[in-house]
């Protein structure tokens, strides 16, 4: 049978208006198309802001942002034959970028919130080469881009299980956000007084379905595979990247609206070995590696008295007197970045808002060792080809 090509469109101005989108997740889901295994499916994506930012928008605009209605996602599709305990392999074949990206830092959000709290908007030109922004100059950025957030519908026992565990951990004080029917969509479902409005699970973090993954790996050319968890699998993209840093340390990429092509194979049986997505390649990871970088390193350090975010709904009297913390990854990495964003104002010229977007999109963050107790071993790479000046210290 020859592979069809299922086309899912973007309509309307807001996400509200497209019958082809939902930013909150749950299995009762309807499909917006149905597709074969072996056909590819075109998703025209919406931006992870759906739409409240463009070339002329300032940091005014960032603060009065609308995060309810984050993130706008296309889909779901139905895959034919598709049941649980089955594995949908997914192939990125395509992404073309919209003209225009942006990359915010919203306050309260983003790895170093209590640092560098925004905020503040680099607005991006975009093409399939590379990313520029008045906002930074100097700086050229070029396409990696990738789907931010891409998976499938989770069933009923993950989205049992999933409220379950956040409302635990929302209780014992952890950053966690719960359902909120104030801009769900869609609003027959999710929104006050709809059949499923305290279950409509939000699309920050990514779980056992995938979601929010954020991983840069997941390029063109390379196959994503999902654990099919609901009947039709009800595969899904949105909130696509044209760049970022592995670890998108300020909460956003370089974020676009795209058109997202994906060819889709159903694997009978195979998802019972998958308890969260794997992801596969050849190249891409090698061809995405700078030819000159600069790089730093943290420790699990810090100042006396200081209780780091991640560390604070433990409420333990122990962490404010230590100055070094044991086996603290996150710790390690906050070290890390805090020490690149200190050298590339020092040594770039740039504020500390410009280094943190810098960071975002084009540092990664990798972990060095995890044995060498106590201190764990972060290193931050900044890909020096970005600065379009050869002459670097």
């Amino acid at each position: 049978m020859n592979a069809k090509v299922i086309r899912v469109g973007r309509t309307g101005a807001t996400a509200a208006e497209d019958k082809n989108c939902f930013n909150r997740l749950h299995w009762s889901l309807e499909p917006v198309a149905r597709a074969a295994s072996g056909d590819y499916i075109v998703f025209e994506t919406r931006d992870a802001f759906d739409n409240q930012f463009d070339l002329s928008s300032t940091s005014a605009h960032v603060e009065k942002c609308d995060l309810n209605r984050v993130h706008p996602m296309t889909g779901p599709v139905y895959i034919e034959g598709a049941e649980r305990g089955d594995a949908l392999a997914v192939t990125i074949v395509d992404i073309e970028p919209d003209s225009y990206g942006y990359t915010v830092i919203v306050p309260g959000f983003g790895f170093l919130r209590d640092v560098i709290t925004g905020p503040f908007i680099a607005n991006w030109r975009l093409d399939r080469l590379f990313a520029v922004s008045e906002q930074l100059p100097g700086v050229r950025v070029p396409m990696c881009a990738f789907p931010g957030s891409i998976g499938v519908l989770p069933g009923k026992h993950e989205v049992s299980e999933a409220l379950k565990r956040e409302e635990a951990l929302a209780k014992a004080g952890g950053f966690v956000l719960l359902p909120e029917p104030a801009g769900a969509i869609p609003e027959r479902l999710f929104a006050q007084g709809a059949p499923w409005a305290s279950e409509g699970l939000r699309t920050i973090p990514p779980r056992e379905n995938g979601g929010n993954m954020d991983i840069k790996a997941m390029q063109i050319g390379t196959t994503i595979l999902f654990p099919v968890l609901h009947e039709g699998a009800g595969l899904w993209t949105g909130d696509i990247h044209y760049a970022q840093g592995d670890g998108e340390v300020c909460g956003t990429a370089i974020e676009m609206s795209a058109r997202v092509t994906v060819k889709c194979e159903l694997l009978k049986g195979a998802g019972t070995k998958i308890r969260f997505p794997h992801i596969k390649g050849g190249g891409q990871l090698k061809a995405t590696e700078p030819s000159r970088f600069y790089g730093v390193t943290g420790i699990p350090v810090k100042r006396e008295g200081e209780v780091p975010p991640h560390l604070a709904y433990l409420d333990s009297p122990k962490v404010a007197g230590l100055t070094n913390l044991s086996e603290d990854l996150t710790l390690a990495t906050r070290d890390a970045l805090i020490r690149m964003i200190d050298w590339i104002v020092d040594n770039r010229g740039m504020t500390r808002e410009q280094a943190y977007v810098i960071a975002a999109v084009a540092v990664d963050l990798r972990i060095g060792q995890l044995v060498d107790v106590p201190n764990f071993v972060v290193t931050a790479i900044l890909p020096l080809d970005i600065f379009e000046e050869r002459q670097m210290p």
